[in-house]
């Protein structure tokens, strides 16, 4: 029987009871963007606290601004997980045991570690607090699976570097969750492994300090130290990082193979980023839900994920071992159409007035979009616009300054604005 087949009689199945979908997954590099991926669609959100995580340069919470989400993320019936991924050094384990306890304190359903010490401690002092194993461990077959399983853990976050058919095997190996990245970053090397940045910067990848090294501008030598020009390349200096994983366009796949959570990368990314990418997988999984045997891939949900992209998609490692096309070799070029230029506070009905937090700049005569929970809502020139006093102005260039801007439809509270470039 064929793969095409097989899935078809798996999806018809499905038809005669409601398919119970997986957790999506976003990331949340500050409270605003954990809300943002919430009110996107986000059934959880992993973020960082002041510790013990891999991203040092994110907006990391503080254990008020952790109560806070967790009592956001509630009112949506979502999840607030924390990452503790990194290797511990000795002295890096001093207070990690009060810090555990403070995060099943203030409500945090899980943490996401890779150090079997922090592991152990949380088990002992906040029993609550579910443990996830990071993606940091490079699990990538199911008797690692089984071992964790046995010691306890409820979930495994695969290596990035795991094959569909892997995953289906270590689903029928191990019952266990199963959590699997499906959009974002990918590491040119093994994800977490790679030494470059401790090497040229003295900035260690395993401790939160990754200083992208992949992404920058090389220099190609032969032996003889004599600079090289490949001709393939359009430049002379090169870089080595890979595309970004994208895999809008598998998600009967995904779900079948029976990953029980779909990750996003990106807790440096903006909430424009957040936002867009979290509403086109929402789409796209509630569709599978409620159609699994006609579903297919829209258009328009690729459309949007470019709009907030800014590298090529691959598909990783799930159908085949990356080559030479999944790596990005010369200059980025930008694929944005769109730049995210404001936040919509509320709207005045009496007046269709949208009063806009701006993010970028803008000017009357450009074309703007509004995009929402519910997609795009509409396109619209700029024809007039007021400061927050409501004095006319021609250009918002001000960080955060306060718009007033006549919009030609209804707006709502967290809805995005976009500028076409």
């Amino acid at each position: 029987m064929s793969t095409l087949e097989t899935s078809v009689i798996n999806r018809q199945k499905q038809t005669s009871q409601k398919l119970i979908l997986p957790e999506l997954l976003a990331p949340g590099g500050s409270l605003e963007k954990l809300k943002f991926a919430i009110h996107y669609g986000a059934d959880a959100v992993y973020i960082g606290g002041q510790h013990y995580g891999l991203r040092s340069n994110a907006d990391n919470f503080t254990f008020d601004e952790m109560e806070q989400g967790v009592e956001f993320a509630r009112k949506y019936g979502a999840k607030v997980f924390v990452a503790t991924n990194i290797y511990a050094h000795n002295e890096d384990l001093a207070g990690i045991a009060e810090y555990l306890i403070a995060l099943e304190r203030v409500g945090i359903s899980a943490i996401i570690a890779a150090d079997p010490a922090i592991i152990s401690v949380a088990q002992k002092v906040a029993p609550k607090l579910e443990v996830h194993l990071s993606t940091q461990q490079s699990t990538m077959n199911w008797m690692t699976v089984k071992f964790w399983s046995e010691e306890g853990l409820p979930r495994v976050v695969l290596a990035r570097e795991v094959s569909m058919e892997d995953i289906k095997q270590i689903k029928q190996e191990v019952d266990i969750e199963i959590e699997a990245f499906i959009h974002g970053a990918m590491c040119s090397s093994y994800s977490g492994r790679c030494v470059l940045s401790n090497h040229f910067t003295d900035r260690d990848s395993n401790r939160g300090g990754c200083s992208q090294s992949c992404r920058w501008k090389y220099d190609l030598y032969d032996q003889e130290h004599q600079k090289v020009h490949p001709v393939e390349l359009e430049e002379e200096q090169f870089t080595m990082g890979s595309k970004d994983l994208g895999m809008i366009e598998h998600i009967p796949e995904l779900i079948e193979a029976g990953i029980d959570s779909f990750k996003i990368e990106g807790r440096m990314k903006s909430i424009h980023y957040v936002a867009t990418v979290t509403h086109a997988y929402r789409q796209a999984m509630d569709s599978y839900q409620r159609d699994p045997v006609s579903y297919s891939t829209k258009p328009e949900w690729i459309d949007e994920i470019m709009k907030a992209a800014n590298r090529p998609l691959t598909t990783g490692f799930y159908y085949d071992t990356p080559d030479y096309d999944d790596h990005i070799y010369n200059s980025e070029d930008r694929l944005m159409e769109v730049e995210f230029s404001g936040v919509v506070i509320s709207y005045e009905s009496a007046t269709g007035v949208a009063i806009i937090e701006q993010r970028n700049y803008f000017k009357l005569g450009q074309f703007i979009e509004f995009f929402g929970p519910e997609g795009v809502k509409f396109k619209q020139e700029i024809v007039e616009m007021m400061d927050e006093d409501g004095t006319p102005i021609t250009v918002a260039r001000h960080p955060l300054q306060i718009i007033r801007l006549k919009v030609d439809h209804e707006v709502r509270a967290m809805d995005i604005m976009r500028k076409w470039v």
